[in-house]
């Protein structure tokens, strides 16, 4: 739901947009009308030359990376080095081996200086109430977790906005690397556990689609809970289901449209009482957008260190993601064998 307040917090947001920076000149110009009517004072930079004049301006104290996946990474690691807080679009990296190596540079900045630059990556999943809900159920009211089934059916054609950006075709993994790593976020929140080892098949359906664009996965968690994980990009309807199984009851979240509202209905099942549904509209980009600004202004002005930024945006959570997809592809590959997740340390 969009408040008065949240309105206000907006407003204050855009008034300290400084300036951003495009590919070229003409693209960076043909959006400045449409940035400039909520952040009237904002500037269009373009180019290397573009960027390297955010990264060397002391007056900007963070970025935000949102370019194709496969350059984020080089880029966000840049506006580190120069010492600016970074909020990275997702996916945290193109490859869990790649991450691993990132977190490793990121972690000799922060030994420079335990007060440097903070390191987000935009899954907002995490910052979801009705997700967080879900994860308190699973904790607090189901028991012991017994199966945990993940059904996402996401139609990419190209009907989606989504489907003509040329690096997402072009992207190891396609769209069930882009957009699997929502899903599997989701799930390691919820059930409060990393995956450990799955068995997985694909199929290659539609063929205007990078492979594979289907995926059944059997997974175990680190819990010793076991489950399923369902992902169908050529799908013709739209669904989004996590349930997680519990000796004491059952708690299913489902994505939907309530009162207009696009949002997450978490129902909870017991054998001592009747089903009770609630419904949470989403929130989570606003959240984890304000969480950012709170954390960057607690580091550069008030003397935090940026270890202790929410770890819910944190690249590790991120990398971890994506180490789940890559064990997914890797064992469709190998036409279902077991796969070990690769763990992802944080220094």
């Amino acid at each position: 739901m969009v408040t008065q307040r949240t309105k206000m917090r907006e407003k204050k947001v855009a008034h300290h947009l400084r300036c951003y920076c495009m590919e070229n000149q003409e693209a960076a110009q043909s959006i400045l009308p449409l940035v400039k009517d909520f952040a009237p004072s904002i500037e269009a930079r373009w180019g290397v030359e573009g960027l390297q004049s955010i990264f060397q301006d002391k007056s900007i104290q963070g970025v935000a990376v949102v370019v194709a996946a496969q350059a984020q990474v080089e880029i966000t690691l840049q506006a580190l080095r120069a010492g600016k807080h970074v909020l990275q679009e997702k996916p945290a990296s193109s490859s869990a081996s790649e991450a691993i190596e990132a977190l490793s540079v990121y972690a000799s900045i922060r030994e420079e200086n335990d007060a440097g630059p903070i390191w987000a990556v935009a899954e907002n999943y995490r910052f979801e109430p009705g997700l967080a809900e879900a994860a308190r159920v699973v904790k607090e009211e189901i028991g012991e977790m017994m199966t945990v089934e993940v059904i996402a059916e996401a139609p990419m054609n190209s009907a989606n906005p989504y489907f003509s950006t040329a690096w997402r075709q072009a992207f190891y993994g396609g769209f069930t690397l882009d957009m699997g790593v929502h899903f599997v976020a989701a799930l390691r929140m919820v059930v409060g556990s990393d995956v450990r080892s799955l068995a997985a098949l694909s199929r290659h359906i539609d063929k205007t689609l990078p492979p594979p664009d289907n995926i059944s996965a059997l997974l175990k968690l680190e819990n010793d809970c076991i489950g399923v994980l369902v992902m169908s990009m050529s799908a013709t309807s739209r669904k989004m289901i996590w349930r997680v199984v519990g000796s004491k009851g059952t708690v299913q979240v489902e994505r939907g449209i309530q009162d207009g509202q696009h949002g997450y209905l978490v129902t909870v099942y017991t054998s001592v009482s009747s089903p009770r549904s609630s419904f949470y509209p989403f929130s989570g980009v606003r959240e984890e957008l304000a969480v950012f600004a709170k954390d960057m202004a607690n580091v550069s002005f008030k003397g935090m260190a940026a270890s202790k930024a929410d770890m819910r945006s944190s690249p590790l959570e991120g990398a971890r993601d994506v180490a789940v997809i890559e064990a997914i592809l890797k064992s469709s590959s190998e036409n279902g064998a077991w796969v070990d997740v690769l763990p992802i340390p944080w220094h």
